[in-house]
């Protein structure tokens, strides 16, 4: 018997498959650039990618509210058929993003250096991770633009915008990690280069495919540009978002700095499990994505019935696709990891802690779920106080308790922070719907 979909599940379904194919396409190149590195003879250029790229994350999706408070906005301007608001949301989002980027530019080399401080690797990779970073960051302004037209597209539903903008982008990554690296012989060196060529391709991309969406009959004008305050309010929208996103990677970031005070070959195993970890948010991202897009559009219609059909289709497909990548993990999980890397030590470290990967998939799920239905509601704030009460009453908590299990405890700390993400934001999503607050206008 055909398996039959409701209206809201096809809809959802359109938007999460090109979504979900887009976000997979984020941690191959991290998959690439673990594979590309973990084959040469010495761990230090993996253990200098993994402190590098982890900085990156920090200092990038710092900003990452240019992505999701931009999807929320938009959603909510298509739902109003509010034209004028899409295009100013866009052209002024843009204008953040690329004078933001320069200002990274600018000021660089002190934040390498405190990141590179905090995170405290050993000598040699500390040097190689220096290197990649001081390349690297050229990649500001088009990786800052690159978030807020893909929040756009998603907030219009046109995912299908993301998905050739970042496949196209990646797959140029691939290629010159694999010709930088194996062929020319550069090390993590090559791995940064090759970033910034897909970075800045990806803008330009994405540029082009928003230029041929944006709504018929509007032109470039004055209004469009708004004033100061037009942008602080954009700012002010987002400070939530963006406290929230720096909790979560400081997380990870301490996570990582912890792991490097474990020795290079505990750093490295972590890089190959961590890049698991972004296997499974990315792909259950694509649920969570297309949720901003239909609850966004929701509240902005003011529909209640259509909240609760998004919600429940999401959270069931979600939680599917969470079982499907615990089944995969758990039976194979180590050919994976001989995947990507041949150094047997760093193979055989990471296997020994690849039980608490099984975990992470069904204890992740609800807060990348709930994340979609705030951002999708412009429920910033919560966010970010679920995530502060996550990262410092229960992951540092929890650490320091286990600190005698030594790369373990870091595993459980971790486990206990999505299980805590996933009961404040329940509660509190349990709390908007039985008093009926989703739609007031708290932005």
């Amino acid at each position: 018997m055909p398996l039959r979909l409701s209206v809201t599940d096809r809809r959802l379904w359109a938007l999460a498959w090109p979504l979900m194919l887009t976000n997979l396409t984020v941690p191959l190149l991290g998959l690439v650039d673990t594979a590309v590195l973990g084959h040469l003879d010495r761990p230090e250029y993996l253990g200098a990618v993994a402190v590098g790229a982890n900085l990156f994350t920090i200092l990038y999706w710092t900003f990452g509210f240019m992505r999701m408070g931009t999807t929320g906005l938009a959603a909510q301007a298509r739902g109003k058929r509010d034209a004028f608001a899409q295009t100013a949301l866009l052209l002024r989002s843009v204008m953040l993003s690329t004078g933001i980027g320069l200002l990274l530019i600018l000021g660089h080399g002190p934040l390498i250096q405190l990141g590179l401080t905090l995170m405290n690797p050993g000598h040699e990779v500390r040097i190689l991770a220096g290197e990649y970073a001081s390349i690297r960051i050229w990649s500001a302004p088009a990786v800052l633009c690159q978030y807020t037209l893909v929040g756009w597209l998603i907030g219009m539903q046109m995912p299908r915008g993301p998905m050739i903008m970042l496949i196209v982008a990646n797959g140029l990554n691939i290629l010159l990690d694999v010709l930088f690296v194996t062929g020319l012989g550069w090390n993590s060196r090559g791995v940064a280069i090759a970033t910034i060529c897909a970075e800045y391709g990806a803008a330009i991309i994405g540029a082009a495919i928003v230029l041929s969406r944006l709504p018929a009959g509007r032109r470039l004008d004055r209004a469009l540009f708004g004033r100061v305050s037009d942008y602080l309010a954009i700012l002010k929208v987002n400070r939530y978002i963006m406290v929230r996103t720096i909790a979560l990677l400081l997380v990870l970031a301490f996570f990582t700095a912890q792991g490097a005070r474990q020795g290079d070959i505990i750093l490295a195993a972590n890089a190959v499990l961590i890049t698991f970890l972004l296997v499974i948010s990315n792909a259950l991202d694509g649920f969570a994505n297309a949720a901003e897009a239909l609850i966004g559009e929701a509240i902005g219609r003011g529909s209640r019935r259509r909240f609760r059909q998004v919600f429940i289709s999401a959270l069931r497909w979600s939680l599917w696709g969470a079982l499907l990548l615990t089944v995969i993990f758990v039976l194979g999980g180590r050919h994976l990891i001989g995947l990507l890397t041949g150094i047997e030590s760093v193979r055989a470290t990471a296997s020994h802690y690849l039980p608490w990967l099984w975990l992470l998939p069904f204890t992740a799920v609800w807060g990348f779920l709930l994340d979609g239905v705030f951002i999708g509601a412009t429920r910033t704030r919560d966010m970010q106080n679920t995530m502060l009460f996550s990262a410092l009453g229960v992951f540092l908590p929890a650490w320091a308790l286990t600190t005698g299990w030594g790369n373990h405890g870091l595993w459980f700390a971790l486990i206990a922070l999505m299980l805590a993400r996933a009961a404040s934001m329940g509660w509190l999503f349990w709390r908007h719907t039985t008093r009926g607050t989703w739609f007031e206008n708290l932005r």
